[in-house]
């Protein structure tokens, strides 16, 4: 790779095209306070996947919590939309937010020889 392919690639601000956010229930929250807003969690999440807001969803594997995929530009998007959810208002979990795209390096694939 010549330093100028490499700075081709680097010039290009990379594109968001969703946020993943990792939902871990608050140190302290117990299961009760959890499953008491669950119903209401639930058809709030299922209408943003139906509205395709959420693109994919899954349980943590130390089942402290979800994954979601969102279908957002940006993180501040997808913070408006988590807010909004009934376990965010209970204030019973913490929120963890990452902006992702297109994966960058590949640029370098196509910037000419």
């Amino acid at each position: 790779m010549t330093k100028s392919s490499v700075a081709q690639a680097q010039a290009f601000s990379p594109t968001t095209t969703g946020v993943i956010v990792i939902l871990t229930v608050k140190a302290g929250v117990t299961r009760d306070q959890v499953m008491a807003v669950m119903p209401a969690e639930i058809r709030e999440t299922v209408q943003l996947y139906l509205n395709g807001k959420i693109r994919e969803w899954y349980s943590r594997g130390d089942g402290r919590g979800v994954v979601f995929l969102l279908d957002t530009r940006d993180v501040a998007e997808a913070q408006a939309i988590m807010e909004g959810l009934p376990l965010a208002k209970e204030n019973v979990m913490d929120h963890e937010y990452v902006a992702i795209g297109p994966l960058l390096p590949l640029r370098l694939l196509m910037a000419n020889p």
